[in-house]
C-alpha cells in the first residue's frame, strides 16, 4: 500500500475524484487559517477486502506533537479512520485510488516553526511533508512627524 499524501487551502472527494484549491502548498500562515489535508492512498489487489487503519499526526520541528483545543482539554492533533476497499465484479489484480480530502479548521500552529504530517497505515508510515508557518509579521512602525 501506498500512500500520497499534500496539504492545501481546500479539498474534497466527489464521485471517487479529488478536487483541490490552492494544493501542495509548504507554507503558511503566519496566523492559524484553515486547510485540508489530501491525497490519494493506493491499495493492491491483495490488500482489498480488508479493513485498514490510516492515521494523520501533525509534531512540530522537534517531533512534540501539535497540541489542539478539543471539548476534553488539549490533546495532540491526530485523526484516525478506518477504511476498506472492496474489489468489484471483473477486477483482476489491480491496485485501486482511494482519494483523501479532510477539511480542518485553523489549527494554533506556532509562527516561524516547521512542522511535519505524517500518515500512517495500519501503524506503518507511508509518506510524510514538511512545512513551515512563516515568521510573524513585523509591527507596523506610525508615521514619524516631521
Amino acid at each position: 500500500m501506498k500512500a500520497r499524501i499534500l496539504l492545501a487551502d481546500s479539498a474534497e472527494v466527489r464521485e471517487g475524484l479529488l478536487f483541490l484549491l490552492g494544493g501542495a502548498w509548504d507554507q503558511a500562515g503566519p496566523a492559524p487559517q484553515p486547510f485540508a489535508i489530501a491525497g490519494v492512498v493506493e491499495v493492491e489487489w491483495e490488500e482489498a477486502n480488508t479493513k485498514h487503519t490510516v492515521e494523520f499526526v501533525i509534531d512540530d520541528e522537534d517531533g512534540n506533537p501539535l497540541m489542539v483545543p478539543s471539548l476534553t482539554g488539549q490533546q495532540p492533533f491526530r485523526i484516525t479512520t478506518q477504511f476498506e476497499v472492496g474489489r468489484p465484479p471483473g477486477a483482476r489484480g489491480r491496485t485501486f485510488n482511494v482519494p483523501v480530502a479532510i477539511p480542518l479548521p485553523p489549527v494554533p500552529w506556532t509562527a516561524g516553526r516547521s512542522y511535519v504530517l505524517v500518515v500512517r497505515i495500519n501503524t506503518i508510515e507511508k509518506d510524510r511533508i514538511t512545512f513551515s508557518v512563516r515568521p510573524p509579521l513585523p509591527a507596523a512602525v506610525p508615521p514619524q512627524q516631521p
